[in-house]
């Protein structure tokens, strides 16, 4: 695998030098915008973005054990990014902080500053005693690895995606961060709105579709939809559908919503916002589960400062794919580990001091 970080002035541009450098071949693992408002693209040829991804964090991983400490709170790719500009600039790295020892009270406090459902916070707090791994970080890693699935979208595998959540979720954000990933990745895409009589959604689709050289189809009935996603795949085409928004815990929606994921070849992936209620979100999920979705992406998370909701959301059994910190397509979809959720957690205990994202 070769891995290579590109900087520059938009998406646009950071595309046509990750084409030229790595070839047709090449994903983007990250994309982050800089403070000076430049883009950081991070891309790889070879292995899949999860095992790029796995692979980075595995490396910084044994770097912190080695000098015994634990990981920056912050993403492999953002970490990688500060560094290299402080190398370039020829500062000092930071001192890292010293880890946390564990302490199943201060975990518990942790949690409810979160907001964390009283259950699942003792089930974690609990759990991570039984790990009996000193570090406070690692040992909350260790409990949310039993109840965190993640399952990474891997754009240049996909072929149709449904997206379904809650109204306001970012659903059509979503469905352009992935056929961003998708175009970068060589694949023709078929954007489909099925929400034409939701206000703007069509308009807003559009408006991604033709800064992507996307294909878009408005699907105004399921037959419509049916046909649409057929035409795709005999294409060959990476074809994403944009719902309308709708309650899955309403049964009679989530009832109509599930004869639509038996459509032939289509993955359902739930859409929430980390700035759900987190009592409101594990319902969510858990009917959307029902209602047959696969994956989750969780939104929002740049805007959430108590992370109860996207823990929540990550540990209802649903496979959790990506988050996203960004409205912004070149803010690109993120993978979370139950690693990095638990820095995450015990960093930004303080939620005066803004998200940690």
């Amino acid at each position: 695998m070769r891995l290579k970080t590109f900087s520059a002035k938009n998406m646009n541009e950071a595309l046509a030098a990750v084409r030229h450098e790595m070839g047709p071949d090449a994903i983007i693992i990250s994309s982050h915008r800089g403070k000076t408002g430049g883009l950081f693209v991070r891309a790889a040829v070879e292995n899949s973005e999860a095992e790029a991804k796995a692979e980075s964090a595995a490396a910084v991983l044994r770097e912190a054990e080695t000098q015994n400490e634990t990981v920056p709170a912050q993403s492999v790719e953002q970490q990688f990014q500060d560094n290299l500009v402080r190398r370039i600039r020829g500062e000092a790295a930071p001192a890292r902080p010293k880890p946390l020892n564990f302490n199943r009270a201060e975990l518990l406090k942790v949690l409810h500053t979160h907001r964390t459902p009283e259950g699942l916070a003792h089930v974690l707090a609990e759990n991570a005693e039984k790990s009996r791994l000193a570090d406070m970080t690692l040992a909350l890693a260790s409990a949310l690895d039993l109840r965190m699935p993640t399952s990474p979208l891997f754009a240049a595998a996909q072929n149709t995606l449904m997206l379904a959540g809650p109204h306001g979720a970012g659903k059509t954000a979503v469905a352009a961060k992935i056929a961003a990933h998708a175009r970068l990745a060589g694949r023709e895409v078929t954007l489909i709105a099925a929400d034409a009589d939701g206000a703007g959604a069509v308009a807003r689709l559009e408006t991604f579709a033709n800064h992507l050289n996307a294909k878009i189809v408005v699907a105004e009935s399921a037959e419509a939809l049916a046909n649409a996603i057929a035409a795709g795949r005999a294409a060959k085409a990476t074809t994403i559908v944009d719902t309308a928004g709708f309650d899955p815990r309403d049964g009679k929606a989530r009832t109509a919503f599930s004869a639509l994921t038996k459509i032939e070849g289509v993955e359902t992936v739930a859409i929430v916002s980390a700035m759900s209620d987190a009592e409101e979100i594990s319902e969510t999920v858990s009917a959307l589960k029902t209602a047959g979705a696969q994956r989750l992406i969780v939104t929002c998370a740049d805007l959430a400062r108590r992370l109860g909701a996207l823990l929540s959301a990550a540990t209802r059994g649903l496979p959790l794919a990506h988050v996203t910190r960004s409205p912004f397509v070149a803010g690109g979809l993120e993978t979370l580990t139950p690693l990095s959720l638990a820095r995450l957690l015990l960093q930004s205990n303080n939620p005066d001091r803004g998200s940690p994202l």
